[in-house]
């Protein structure tokens, strides 16, 4: 058990990291620029990144539209847009995103991928999203673990990582709900097997 908070506690802190670069860059910022959109078949100046976290799903179209990199890392996390989408459990990005041709076994500086986002932070109808898009579900992230695994063990085990991460991303916009979370992990677990 100790190993698997380990690992949890690993992915926690590489979601954290990536999630607090994404927003320090352009916090400030993305309310006034998610309106301040370009002319169509020119990226906004919303940041591909920062549109999937403010779920500003029109700019999400006008970077497709644009033909900008669907697989553009955040600078310190490496994550791709499709895994900050199925973090924030955010199914339209994520299916925008994938539909667009963004790789869906893309995978951020820890090995994670967005099934393995996914599935950790419990969101079903992403991971059931992610896998009739084809997403990979035997992709092991850096600490050795598939999506299966990361939502395998008791919930009790891994609560304090859930909290921890709660705490740092709550400024981030992202809400986590623990009962939504201890309920749904063996549904998500399920999914996956």
């Amino acid at each position: 058990m100790k190993t698997n908070i380990k690992l949890l506690a690993g992915i926690a802190v590489a979601i954290l990291v990536f999630i607090t670069a994404s927003c320090n860059t352009k916090s400030s910022n993305a309310q006034a620029n998610s309106q301040k959109l370009n002319m169509k078949n020119q990226a906004p100046e919303i940041d591909l990144h920062m549109a999937v976290i403010t779920s500003n799903m029109e700019a999400i179209r006008q970077h497709i539209e644009a033909g900008s990199d669907l697989n553009i890392q955040d600078p310190f996390g490496g994550s791709s847009p499709i895994i900050t989408a199925a973090l924030f459990g955010n199914e339209e990005a994520v299916n925008l995103l994938a539909v667009a041709g963004a790789d869906i076994n893309y995978r951020n500086k820890e090995g994670s991928t967005a099934l393995i986002t996914a599935a950790f932070m419990c969101h079903p109808e992403v991971v059931q999203l992610l896998l009739e898009k084809g997403a990979d579900k035997s992709i092991k992230n850096n600490f050795g673990s598939t999506a299966y695994q990361s939502v395998a063990g008791d919930y009790k085990d891994v609560e304090p990582v859930y909290k921890l991460m709660s705490k740092q991303l709550a400024p981030m916009g992202l809400v986590m709900d623990f009962e939504r979370i201890e309920k749904t992990r063996p549904e998500v677990a399920a999914l996956l097997q």
